[in-house]
């Protein structure tokens, strides 16, 4: 499992956006997230409590331009400055400040450079943070699936969640969004996590044309999970998935 450095790390090497600067909001020394996903690569959240607390606003941001400032100087140049680590960025508190700062030094030291949020979607009606949201450039949201009942089982949030608020929160982005959705199979604790079948891509498939996103990112497990029986979705099935997607008229790309 992989704990990130808080509040800059990299830069990685990303499948989906290339030389990537990692930007964690959350502690370094653990988990905070509104899900509990059984493919995360942090691991699960009971076994990453963190004890030390959020990076503040000025850290993030003086951090931030040093790395940037020392980028410029020796390189590499970053492709993308992306918004995500040990959880789920949007529950910083001063998300929309931090994501003001991050836009400022993009401009200043890489205007070429993208930023981009990963996040899980829950926090997406909120009107402060899809306002901050609709800023950046990237603004990939998941949606692994519209079934509670997989969601439950495969994403665990912790606490009450309404898919159908969240994709009702989506739809607000006027198209100003990503969707990122994991296909894989196996199973955990008896519930089979296949969502490549029609059972499952059908109604995804319906909320897509509601959603209407400028683009949708399929991929499947590329890491060691914590949940250690699920293996990866088939790349003929992705790409079968990835047509209808694109039958639809919505780019779609494909990380194997």
């Amino acid at each position: 499992m992989v704990i990130y450095p808080s509040p800059i790390f990299g830069p990685v090497h990303s499948r989906r956006l290339g030389v990537s600067l990692g930007i964690n909001l959350l502690p370094a020394d653990g988990k905070v997230c509104t899900f509990d996903c059984i493919y995360c690569e942090c691991g699960f959240n009971a076994d990453h409590r963190p004890r030390l607390p959020l990076p503040t606003r000025q850290e993030v941001a003086s951090a931030l331009e040093a790395r940037l400032d020392d980028m410029r100087q020796h390189g590499p140049q970053p492709d993308v400055l992306t918004f995500a680590g040990n959880g789920e960025p949007t529950l910083h508190p001063q998300f929309p400040d931090i994501i003001a700062d991050t836009l400022r030094l993009r401009d200043l030291y890489c205007p070429r450079a993208r930023v981009s949020v990963l996040s899980n979607g829950t926090q997406a009606g909120r009107p402060e943070i899809r306002a901050a949201l609709m800023s950046v450039d990237n603004n990939i949201q998941k949606l692994d699936t519209v079934s509670p009942i997989y969601i439950n089982n495969v994403d665990r949030p912790q606490g009450r969640y309404d898919v159908e608020r969240t994709v009702e929160a989506l739809c607000l982005f006027g198209g100003q969004v990503i969707v990122q959705t994991i296909f894989f199979c196996g199973s955990y604790r008896g519930f089979d996590c296949d969502n490549t079948g029609d059972d499952y891509v059908v109604p995804w498939l319906q909320a897509l044309q509601r959603i209407k996103p400028r683009q949708v990112m399929i991929y499947t497990i590329d890491r060691e999970t914590p949940a250690t029986s699920l293996t990866k979705a088939a790349p003929d099935r992705l790409d079968a998935i990835a047509g209808r997607v694109r039958q639809m008229g919505i780019e779609c790309s494909v990380s194997y």
